[in-house]
């Protein structure tokens, strides 16, 4: 099994890919730490496609009311990205 940092991975992900679409399986760490394994589909995998409850078209308009909160959700945003 190959282990790549999440970097190499994203600058060579289709190269990874191809490999374990020949049957590699691929481990993925951040930090030298595992955190995902990239393995082949099984051929007997299959893929189930669940029909909707209702079309997309009856709920794509709806609005949800603001959650009231005392502080705006950018501000919130602000606040985790200066804590990086």
């Amino acid at each position: 099994m190959k282990r790549v940092k999440i970097a190499e991975l994203k600058d060579q992900l289709s190269r990874h890919l191809r490999a374990v679409e020949r049957g590699a399986e691929v481990e993925v760490t951040d930090r030298d730490r595992p955190i995902a394994r990239i393995v082949p589909v099984g051929e007997r995998a299959q893929v189930r496609t669940v029909p909707p409850v209702r079309p997309f078209s009856s709920i794509r308009r709806r609005r949800y009311r603001p959650a009231g909160w005392g502080v705006s959700s950018t501000e919130l945003l602000l606040e985790e990205r200066q804590r990086r």
